[in-house]
């Protein structure tokens, strides 16, 4: 199946560039309210699905034992800029967990936030795991393995008690057996499963269940503390401040999930050929054209389902935006 075009992107009169996706929309019963594209085509959900590794850590009880607070649960479901508020909150949950910054195994990068990486540059000091945008996880991962009595070394190994605690509720959610589906190496470190699209939707309608105390928790936690999931003048973090009403998780790789808990809807999206461009104003544009919002929250979406293209004159040469299909 050929996708269809769900972003383009202008410059002057013409259109210059197109990206083709596909997404579903399914509530809580499975059923598909909107979808276009190869929805069944399976997927790798990247960090779009953080939320769902979060959930063992409430389950299991660790965010309890280990006294983790609102903007701890948020940074856990984050890919965050590794501003020095990130990284003092995942340091804290290291500390409340027993655990040394050692013991990450997510990786060391630069902070996506200039800022930081500069002020890091200034003072001679070397990029550390715990400005990894994963880090944040990471953090709830290492207290997930002290709660369950497991080794911390090696908890983003396939069989380490971690991950098959996280691969069980994601197959839970998602109506599927993981044990089935294709499984790769994220970013990260951490597996990453193959889902089709439309199991994806599903998983994120369900986690939407008021029901669902552990998931309503995480839900709070992040309309709470949307800074803590991205960061300054990122794009998840800017439309949950202004849709608090909204949950939206990006992933690598052109891929975004929501939830929309008043409505019971869960929508997964992905971008072909993963520009994280098209696929920012690709799930604007789904979520303006569901007809569960106030005017005022539509208004707010419709802002964000395009955006103007400059040069480094900062003269407007274009626009991004996503397509009503």
């Amino acid at each position: 199946m050929i996708n269809p075009v769900i972003a383009e992107v202008t410059r002057g009169d013409i259109v210059e560039s197109r990206h083709r996706g596909a997404y579903a929309v399914v509530d809580r019963a499975g059923h598909v309210v909107a979808a276009e594209g190869g929805i069944a085509a399976a997927v790798y959900p990247r960090s779009a699905i953080k939320a769902f590794q979060c959930l063992p850590v409430i389950e299991s009880g660790a965010a309890d034992h280990f006294g983790f607070t609102d903007e701890e649960i948020a940074l856990c479901c984050s890919s965050h800029n590794g501003e020095p508020e990130h990284v003092r909150v995942a340091r804290s949950m290291l500390a409340k967990g027993g655990n040394a910054e050692s013991l990450y195994e997510c990786g060391a990068h630069w902070p996506y936030f200039e800022e930081a990486r500069f002020a890091l540059v200034r003072h001679g000091e070397p990029c550390a795991a715990v400005h990894n945008n994963c880090s944040g996880k990471h953090a709830g991962m290492l207290a997930l393995a002290r709660q369950l009595g497991a080794d911390p070394h090696g908890y983003v190994g396939l069989d380490h008690p971690v991950q098959q605690a996280i691969a069980k509720r994601i197959g839970e959610l998602c109506d599927i057996d993981l044990s089935q589906q294709p499984v790769g190496v994220d970013g990260c470190s951490v597996p990453t499963w193959a889902i089709p699209l439309k199991n994806l939707a599903l998983a994120f309608a369900r986690f939407s269940d008021p029901q669902n105390k552990a998931a309503r928790r995480i839900i709070e936690a992040v309309r709470a503390h949307p800074f803590m999931v991205a960061g300054t003048g990122d794009f998840d973090t800017l439309i949950m401040e202004a849709v608090p009403r909204l949950f939206i998780k990006t992933g690598a790789e052109g891929v975004y999930c929501a939830a929309i808990p008043h409505a019971g809807l869960g929508i997964a999206l992905k971008v072909d050929d993963g520009a994280a461009r098209a696929a920012e104003v690709g799930i604007a544009a789904v979520l303006a054209g569901l007809d569960v919002w106030t005017p005022e929250e539509k208004a707010a979406l419709e802002r964000f389902r395009h955006h103007d293209l400059a040069n480094w004159r900062r003269i407007e040469v274009g626009e991004v935006r996503g397509l009503r299909l």
